[in-house]
């Protein structure tokens, strides 16, 4: 399943890439992130967070949280995506952190950060980080009774209307509408034509 297009320079070939997201808002607190191994292998992440806090806090938990996991999958080299400009731009350097509240976050990503032979960080807007987006909606959202189990979830992509399904095919294995378009083209009548079109107009 291809979920992001992205031109991968050669020396980016045996990269690791996590998008991540966070959310904070009056449902809840969320995170959802991607990891996406070399071989363009999609493992996705949610979590819900138990504890009060900010959208930013969120943002870096989400990060900090789906860093660890690539430690735990002994990743050496990693590409991070977040659409959080502020969280990207503090990790990166180039913003200073003021906020007392994520000052630690900051400092305990550095240190997750000497466990990568290479780790680079990348902002990227939010309509290019929807399944990290969908994840973390689904964590704020979702009520989960304590010590409960996340039902399964599984995703599926339908190319035509499910009604289609109730259309059987016929045991010549010619399409349902064959003997209507042969009486439309050739006006020849089939003992079968008058039972298709009854069935039809009864629906």
């Amino acid at each position: 399943m291809a979920l992001f297009e992205e031109e991968v320079e050669d020396k980016d070939q045996d990269k690791w890439i996590v998008w991540f997201n966070g959310t904070s808002n009056a449902l809840g607190h969320g995170v959802g992130a991607v990891l996406v191994t070399p071989d363009n292998q999609c493992i996705l992440f949610t979590t819900r967070l138990g504890f009060d806090c900010t959208n930013n806090m969120a943002e870096y938990e989400a990060c900090a949280l789906k860093i660890q996991v690539a430690i735990e999958f002994n990743v050496k080299l990693l590409k991070v995506y977040g659409d959080s400009a502020l969280v990207i731009h503090q990790l990166r350097g180039e913003w200073e952190t003021r906020d007392q509240k994520l000052i630690p976050y900051q400092a305990y990503i550095k240190k997750l950060m000497e466990f990568f032979d290479d780790i680079s960080f990348h902002h990227i807007p939010r309509k290019k980080n929807q399944m990290a987006d969908a994840l973390v909606t689904l964590a704020s959202m979702f009520q989960l009774t304590p010590h409960g189990d996340l039902p399964y979830i599984e995703f599926k992509c339908h190319g035509k209307p499910t009604h289609c399904c109730l259309i059987e095919e016929e045991q010549d294995g010619k399409s349902w509408y064959f003997n209507i378009k042969r009486y439309i083209e050739d006006k020849e009548y089939l003992g079968r034509l008058l039972t298709t079109t009854r069935g039809l107009c009864e629906d």
